[in-house]
């Protein structure tokens, strides 16, 4: 305890509640061979010691679980005072000759059961109450904190250790374990207990000699119990980490959905994800094999102990004088404690897989990362000048260790100057980012800001005075300006503002319905590759930055866009540290110092103007590779100085705005009804606005609760066999109970018999018990393997229907928040697990309680009808209890389920942008926010847990006054002469196993009330329709598609912001076999031809045919599998480079077409590069790969697809100069031989200008069209305009 309370004065402060430090402290590395060994133990324990899960109580826990304590000892205690009062009784009776006596007698004795039902009653209401609220508290405590922890780790974690669908799965699954443990387990553990101990003492009291003999069976039940225990939890193990496998298919897929649509990889994905779910059956169906068996032999044990009480009972009432209710009395204590000690078990499985659960988590609540920004230590200046170094670096991925990127790099930026890296695809320029950020640190050498060595500062404090626009921006399923703050904490609207003006934002945000507080949905799939991308500008300008990272930042801007963009940085670059990796020249002309970079070594260095002096230079052929097509000298000229003079007189205004970011006040009059309007969407939770009608309509809190049984059992359907043998163990099961009690009151007659009589008959009632436990033996396992099986099998089926439902769903059912990777990766693990509680176990144990109340009633009434009337009247008030106790679960939990699926997908996107969340050191604001996402649910288990309890309690109440008005009617029918004492007692014992089965339903009103509300909620997924079915075998094909594509006046909103147009009566003709260009601004709706064209979405108005056919006339499957898709951002899969070119033909394709699309992408060389070529693993969402590989690879896949219509959305955006222009060719070589229908969108005019047609789109309408050297001659023409602008930058 001192430890426990010297944790607790040196508390911290997560979630409002108090931490212990020892989660927070940040411990010194004493040396390599400690870490050795600490990995040593981590590798051999698969749990955590049971006292490390209350390892995050504070004061108040620790108060609450001492109540909880003291009053589970209380309630426990309460079982073994009534078999006190139960020998008494039996006494009683057996003692008052005279009947008229006897209801006096027994009235008195009657009248502690009242007593002690008021006190068991409370008891069991505190208990109940005190457990849940403290686990609840404790578990949003442990969530918190493992993500605080997940954040904390540095970014070798996330390539070589952790995935983000596993993380989701930890959060949404593990930590429920957990909170099951510390709110139910612990406080029935302790009752149980309780029991066990205060039998024995009664026993040792009432009788000694008794009680001693019948300890011999307490080994066995241990034995038993603990071999079963230590059995589960290593099942438990194997099945969690299948599951985890399975929870990281369903975020890559649905995190990825448009790429596996486009590819028709729904297939691939189902069938993965079904290989996956294959161990966890198995684990499930040995684990109820093992339970089956566990309890099997306890109960076997145990009515074999009930068996040597009888007999051994006998002689100690003839040869010891004990009385009839003495020898009960000690039998029923001895063997309710011992019971209880049986029914401990399932308490210490759940402790088992809680250990197991916590195991995962805390060891990433203990991991140091080597790169820890929450470590205090480390320097702290005033400020920094901003010089950078790279002193002979060498460095290697973690991943990749034998691959080295950089051998003796030397870089120096001077304070003030901008140096832009450039050089061909995969050369490292991103990795000097990633080694300035302190993602990684180098093998070998130095890198230093300030002449000082960046391990040296506080990590969190230089990474404030750095800041980054990356490849490829990552938004957060928020507004835009809360992903805008996300660049500084407490930044002011119009710090935001002006931010937003700067990075040419202001302009398409000011024309959005709901301006700053629009949502831009899952990863930004709202927003456009340039209004992405100058959001995140935006967000590095707030930051204020002594030192700017730009890794291609103007990379998806159209060029009018990428013009004022780059003006700003510019002017933003003044007297700050720039460092910027480029592959489009034109961005970094005017640039102190360009470094080209080749395999890791810096081959050439100097000015634009210095290096362009040597025509044979690097620098000078990669400008070569990119120039563009003539353009007239006098345009161009003209065009040079429009920059010159507008940058001249325009210069002092954006640099007043960028100081005046740091100290401009709100002023509240001109912006509070824009601050107003943005409280619904300000922290990505949906507002009522947000979410349609539709939406809406289909998931109502009515409807989720009402689902049928008989929908559940149609499933499970093929396991009818099964079933039918479980449901006859179940029988089985349920007719032993009653048995139980109709042998035991024979028992109590023939204890009252006398000398030889009494011998024999305690003989024959023995062997009887003997019998009872074979029977429970072979009928236990039977009932839970069948059942195990069966409910197994249906959580497999259900998983797997779901997940192909999803993935069959249109494009704009994910743009919705609720429908999120993580959200519903949450749900496939949680939902489907809780289904079990009907089907699986669950309901063998229903048809066990109907057995054991429908024979408890026979043996009841057949004894005495009118005592079983008076008790039948009662025995509802029981059933009532538990049924209300069920209903309230069942609203409870549908409620808090969704609430958690909101915190799951926050959690999920902001692991899966990790690299973002620490650029702009945002861990802390992230776990607030997740903090304030899971405070619903926290509040809705808390209340819970006092309805609970309070069912709990009148149910303990109820019980025991059922008790004692049996024994007072009893006393008065036997007044009358209308029973006999030994038919009291079969009543009571026949119906009081009745009761304990309604109890024991009340017991299972948790599980009941998920299972419940999650297969309402799994049917409401199922039961939705997709707008736009992919399964759908009717449709046309053709054999020789030609790929003539039309848009005929076409209107379309995307259905998450239907007040913004993105076209108006939009036309377009594409003829077959030709390349048609789609160029403008961004925001225009070049994309959106591309999403309309396969089927993404539908047009709200109009028609677009292919071939004169309506495309929604086609077989979907079979349209796609026409198109091959490139797009500005592609996607990978977690999976080896083989694994995603062969995605483009479902993954049937051969090495030899692998190869051939490889080398026609320009990919074969650097894939040949890798140490393990093409089985290189790509990382989560192709993350070790630079932005060129990841591009190269994403065309191979679509020219192995063989299409009869190419859609390159950006498709060599990330490509240095000679990559593309190879790249190029080889997609120019496609075209002509295949003569393929080829759709670009493009801001890099130099890539279109050989197009057969093309066509500049502004605000959703065809504003010009026709060849390069047409639209050049057009007159103040749009398209003339953008490659002036092209040029002269």
């Amino acid at each position: 305890m001192d430890g426990d309370n010297k944790a607790g004065e040196t508390a911290t402060t997560v979630n409002n509640l108090p931490v212990t430090e020892e989660a927070l402290k940040f411990p010194e590395r004493s040396s390599d061979k400690q870490d050795l060994a600490k990995g040593k133990k981590k590798e051999v324990a698969n749990s955590v010691p049971f006292h490390k899960l209350f390892l995050f109580a504070d004061s108040t826990d620790y108060a609450l679980m001492f109540i909880g304590a003291i009053t589970a000892v209380g309630s426990g205690i309460s079982f073994p005072l009534m078999t006190l009062i139960l020998g008494d009784l039996v006494d009683t009776f057996g003692g008052t000759v005279d009947t008229t006596k006897v209801v006096h007698a027994v009235s008195m004795v009657a009248l502690e059961y009242v007593y002690l039902a008021l006190g068991s009653g409370v008891a069991a209401v505190l208990q109940v109450v005190c457990w849940n609220i403290t686990g609840e508290r404790q578990a949003a405590r442990i969530r918190c904190l493992y993500l605080k922890a997940i954040l904390r780790q540095d970014v070798a974690f996330f390539d070589i250790e952790s995935r983000t669908g596993e993380v989701v799965e930890r959060l949404s699954a593990d930590t429920v374990i957990i909170q099951g443990v510390l709110t139910e387990k612990v406080g029935k553990f302790m009752q149980l207990v309780s029991t066990f101990l205060g039998g024995f003492v009664i026993a040792f009291v009432k009788g000694w000699l008794l009680a001693l003999v019948l300890m011999s069976s307490i080994p066995c039940i241990v034995i038993a119990s603990g071999m079963m225990t230590i059995f589960l939890g290593k099942l438990m193990t194997r099945g969690q980490a299948a599951y985890i496998e399975a929870a990281n298919v369903v975020e890559q897929t649905v995190g990825s959905i448009r790429t596996v649509a486009s590819f028709t990889g729904e297939r691939q994905a189902i069938s993965k994800f079904d290989e996956s779910l294959d161990t966890a059956y198995l684990s499930g169906v040995k684990e109820g094999l093992a339970a089956g068996l566990g309890a099997g032999i306890y109960m076997l044990v145990l009515y074999n102990s009930y068996a040597l009480a009888v007999w051994f009972g006998g002689r100690m009432i003839l040869h010891k004088n004990y009385t009839a209710g003495e020898a009960i009395n000690v039998i029923i204590a001895v063997l309710t404690g011992s019971i209880s000690l049986g029914q401990a078990s399932p308490c210490l499985t759940a402790f088992a897989a809680g250990q197991v659960a916590a195991c995962k988590i805390y060891e990433t609540l203990n991991r140091i990362p080597e790169i820890d920004s929450f470590n205090p230590k480390g320097r702290k200046l005033d400020d920094i000048n901003g010089d950078v170094e790279l002193r002979d670096v060498y460095f290697s991925y973690p991943s990749r260790p034998n691959e080295l990127i950089f051998n003796g790099l030397h870089l120096t930026v001077p304070s003030g100057t901008t140096t832009a890296l450039v050089g061909y695809s995969g050369s490292g320029k991103s990795t000097v980012i990633s080694l300035i950020e302190r993602f990684y640190d180098p093998q070998a050498g130095e890198v230093l800001i300030d002449h000082i060595n960046l391990k040296d500062f506080q990590l969190r404090w230089i990474r404030s005075r750095i800041g980054l626009v990356s490849q490829e921006p990552v938004l957060f399923a928020s507004s835009i300006k809360e992903n805008i703050a996300y660049g500084k904490d407490g930044a002011t609207l119009e710090e935001i503002k002006a931010a937003a003006e700067l990075s040419n934002a202001a302009k398409f945000i000011d024309s959005l319905p709901q301006g700053l507080d629009t949502l831009v949905g899952v990863h930004g799939t709202q927003m456009s590759g340039g209004q992405k991308q100058r959001i995140a500008i935006a967000r590095a300008i707030v930051k204020n930055p002594k030192i700017l990272l730009l890794d291609e930042a103007t990379s998806a801007l159209d060029v009018e866009s990428e013009r004022t963009v780059q003006e700003a940085l510019d002017r933003l670059m003044v007297s700050r540290t720039t460092l910027v990796v480029a592959h489009r020249l034109s961005t970094v002309k005017n640039a102190d110092t360009i470094a080209v970079i080749y395999k890791g070594n810096i081959v050439e260095r100097g000015s634009n103007s210095e290096l362009l002096q040597d025509p044979k230079g690097a620098y000078s052929q990669l400008v070569k590779l990119q120039r563009i097509g003539r353009v007239p000298e006098q345009q161009v000229a003209t065009l040079q100085d429009i920059p010159d003079s507008s940058t001249t007189n325009s210069e002092r205004h954006p640099r007043q705005q960028i100081s005046e970011i740091g100290t401009i006040s709100t002023r509240l009059s001109e912006t509070s009804i824009n601050d107003s309007h943005s409280l619904t969407g300000r922290l990505g939770v949906p507002s009522s606005t947000i979410v349609s009608d539709k939406a809406t309509a289909d998931t109502p809190s009515d409807k989720l609760e009402k689902f049928t049984l008989r929908r559940l059992a149609y499933l499970n359907k093929p396991e009818i066999p099964v079933l039918i043998v479980g449901f006859l163990a179940a029988l089985a099961n349920g007719i032993i109970l009653p048995t139980f009690g109709l042998l035991f009151s024979s028992i109590i007659k023939t204890f009252y018999e006398s000398g030889h009589k009494l011998q024999k008959d305690s003989e024959f009632w023995a062997l009887m018990f003997v019998g009872l436990g074979v029977a429970s033996f072979v009928a236990m396992p039977l009932r839970t393997y069948c059942f195990a099986v069966a409910g197994c099998k249906l959580i497999r089926r259900l998983r797997l229907m779901c997940f192909e439902k999803v993935i069959h769903m249109e494009i704009s059912w994910f743009d919705k928040l609720e429908n999120s990777s993580g959200a519903i990766g949450a749900r496939l693990s949680a939902d489907a697990s809780a289904v079990k509680g009907i089907v699986g176990d669950a309901l063998g144990f229903l048809v066990q309680i109907a057995a054991t109340a429908i024979a408890g009633l026979v043996i009841g009434f057949q004894a005495s009808w009118q005592l079983s009337t008076v008790l039948l009247v009662m025995l509802p008030l029981v059933g009532l209890n538990g049924y209300f106790q069920i209903k309230s679960f069942v609203g409870f939990h549908a409620k808090s389920k969704k609430l958690y699926e909101d915190a799951s997908q926050f959690a999920n996107d902001a692991v899966g942008s990790i690299r973002t969340v620490s650029s702009f050191c945002a861990e802390d604001k992230i776990v607030q926010l997740y903090k304030k996402k899971s405070e619903g649910p926290l509040r809705a288990g808390i209340r819970q847990g006092f309805i609970t309890g309070s069912g709990i309690g009148i149910s303990m109440f109820l019980l025991f006054s059922v008790y004692a008005t049996c024994f007072y009617a009893g006393a008065r029918f036997l007044e009358a002469g209308k029973i006999k004492v030994p038919e009291i007692f079969q009543v009571f014992f026949g119906l009081t196993m009745t009761a304990v089965g309604i109890s024991q339903s009340g017991a299972l009103a948790p599980d009941t009330g998920k299972a419940k509300s999650a297969a309402a909620s799994i049917f409401a997924l199922l039961d939705q329709k997709s707008l736009i079915e992919s399964r759908d075998d009717n449709g046309i094909t053709v054999e020789n598609m030609k790929g003539d594509i039309e848009f005929q006046h076409v209107n379309f909103v995307y259905p998450t912001r239907p007040d913004f147009f993105v076209f108006r009566d939009f036309c377009l003709i594409i003829p077959c076999g030709q390349t048609v260009a789609l160029v403008g601004e961004s925001g225009s709706g070049k994309s959106t031809v591309i999403s309309l064209s396969q089927r993404f979405y539908d047009p709200d108005s109009g028609n677009i045919t292919i071939d004169g056919i309506n495309i929604q006339d086609f077989k979907l499957k079979w349209l796609r599998q026409q198109m091959g898709l490139v797009s500005q951002e592609p996607v990978l899969f977690n999976d080896s480079i083989k694994f995603n070119i062969a995605y483009g033909m479902e993954g049937n394709a051969t090495d030899a077409e692998i190869l051939a699309a490889a080398k026609l992408a320009n990919a074969h060389n650097f894939i040949s590069a890798l140490q393990q070529g093409y089985d290189t693993r790509v990382g989560e969402r192709g993350i070790q790969l630079s932005g060129g590989q990841k591009q190269r690879v994403a065309i191979a896949r679509a020219i192995l697809k063989n299409p009869k219509i190419l859609l390159l959305d950006e498709a060599t955006s990330a490509l240095d100069s000679e990559s593309e222009k190879v790249v190029q060719e080889a997609l120019d070589k496609i075209m002509a031989e295949r003569r393929t229908t080829t759709v670009v969108v493009a801001h890099r005019l130099s890539t279109v200008k050989n197009a057969d047609l093309i066509v500049v789109v502004k605000n959703g309408l065809v504003e010009e069209k026709g060849k390069h050297e047409e639209l050049m001659n057009v007159k103040d023409g749009i398209y003339s305009f953008l490659v002036s602008c092209s040029s002269a930058c």
